[in-house]
């Protein structure tokens, strides 16, 4: 009965541990989308922005600054939330004001890692913000039973960065003679 025990214990501590992880760096995740390593920007949280920020992510924020890729009309942001107890790192794209990759980064979560696969992620692919004065996703995103929380984070990660986007010198239309 005690290695019974001791076995069942073991496999359910491995699909715990299964769900976490690094699944890629955030210098892959960079060299994935944009050609020039050297493209790091730097965006300034002032006051009215960081209202904005916290009414998106529902809690303070406290950063006085966030890094970036930027070329023409396109911005990659590294962005963590907290799931249900640990952050989720986040790499999102935007290509002119929609999001053309979501992926996780890395996961710390003991359960809903299912967020992380394409299945799931595809879902942010071509998303937009809704217009409206309080800046949410254009499409509503299926959730996944048992990672309701995970889900949450990465809905408000996607309209961060989304908003983020707008922030930036890349959210402008490329005129044809660049």
């Amino acid at each position: 009965m005690k290695v019974f025990i001791a076995v069942l214990l073991l496999l359910l501590s491995s699909i715990s541990w299964a769900q976490k992880g690094q699944f890629i760096s955030v210098a892959d995740y960079q060299a994935r989308f944009f050609a020039d390593a050297s493209s790091w920007q730097t965006l300034w949280v002032d006051k009215s922005l960081r209202a904005e920020i916290e009414s998106i992510i529902g809690r303070r924020f406290s950063t006085l600054r966030l890094r970036y890729w930027g070329d023409q009309q396109r911005t990659g942001w590294v962005l963590e939330e907290i799931g249900k107890e640990f952050p989720i790192t986040v790499g999102v794209v935007v290509d002119a004001g929609k999001i053309i990759d979501l992926s996780i980064l890395e996961y710390r979560e003991s359960r809903g890692g299912e967020v992380r696969y394409p299945f799931f992620t595809q879902q942010f692919n071509q998303v937009a913000l809704a217009a409206q004065s309080q800046p949410r996703l254009d499409k509503s995103i299926d959730g996944i039973t048992g990672a309701t929380l995970s889900v949450r984070a990465l809905q408000k990660i996607a309209t961060l960065a989304l908003f983020l986007h707008q922030q930036t010198p890349f959210n402008q239309p490329i005129s044809e003679g660049q």
